[in-house]
């Protein structure tokens, strides 16, 4: 008999049956990376990968979006350093959690299935779907990654990741110029598994109707198995792109790059602001 799951404050946790549910809960915010989000998805993945009884595990959002990914606002700096290493050493300790998340999801056992309810956006698009399994979408779901414009990079080993599974020129495209793209053109490209017409809890159901369908006509374990014959030759290099990530965003912080992004933003923003004030 498995223990009983953690207690949850940022996400909603259920098991059905041979399917296990990680639900991102904090829709007010599009489900972005703060509170105890990221350390709710990782308790909830080691907990799953040790059920006796789970086959899937599904990731997904609650309200309209998937995520809007991590804060960027948060990562503003006023500190004094007095060396560019330790400036390195403290941006690096800001990220480091993204190891211990991916690890969790790249190492998983169970087949992980991304059930994209809505749209994803910087961190929420680049995190998920290119460890996934198998990737499952609402219409609904576009995914963009503006990281260029904010003078970041792509995070997570989005740049190995993306590019196993939909080509690397189409990875650059993607990575590089920010550009939106809709759930046709993910599906097309190969990112996505399938497309549902329904949002909301209609989505929810359907995703749930066909895995549940696949449990009836499929051994657990041979897909289980799948999923490790799968991977086991890419995981090395899957966690190598991660440490690399971290280190190539944090070296982004170091230059200053990024706070200079954000400071051009908003001055535009409160310029645009005062604008429309003056034509009232």
């Amino acid at each position: 008999m498995a223990a009983a799951p953690p207690a949850f404050t940022d996400i909603k946790f259920e098991i059905v049956g041979q399917i296990g549910f990680i639900k991102l809960n904090r829709p007010k915010s599009l489900n972005s990376f703060g509170g105890n989000l990221i350390n709710d998805v990782i308790a909830a993945f080691r907990y799953l990968n040790e059920h006796p009884d789970t086959v899937f595990t599904v990731l997904t959002g609650e309200g309209r979006f998937f995520s809007a990914g991590a804060d960027v606002k948060g990562f503003g700096d006023t500190t004094e350093y007095n060396s560019i290493v330790e400036k390195k050493l403290s941006f690096l300790s800001r990220f480091t959690y993204a190891i211990e998340l991916l690890r969790s999801m790249i190492d998983h056992r169970k087949v992980f299935i991304l059930a994209l309810n809505g749209p994803a956006v910087g961190g929420g698009a680049a995190w998920f779907p290119g460890i996934a399994d198998i990737v499952l979408a609402s219409s609904t779901a576009w995914m963009q990654c503006p990281f260029s414009a904010l003078a970041l990079v792509p995070e997570n080993g989005s740049a190995l990741s993306f590019a196993q599974h939909i080509g690397i020129h189409r990875a650059n495209d993607f990575l590089m110029f920010g550009r939106q793209l809709t759930a046709q053109e993910l599906y097309d490209a190969g990112m996505y598994n399938r497309i549902f017409e329904s949002k909301g809890d209609e989505f929810q159901a359907e995703v749930v109707k066909f895995l549940q369908g696949q449990l009836d006509v499929n051994d657990g374990k041979s897909m289980m198995e799948m999923k490790r014959l799968q991977n086991s030759s890419i995981r090395d290099q899957r966690m190598v792109a991660v440490v690399n990530a971290v280190d190539a965003l944090a070296e982004r912080f170091v230059d200053g790059a990024p706070m200079r992004r954000f400071a051009d933003k908003k001055a535009l923003m409160e310029k645009k602001s005062k604008d429309r004030v003056s034509k009232l």
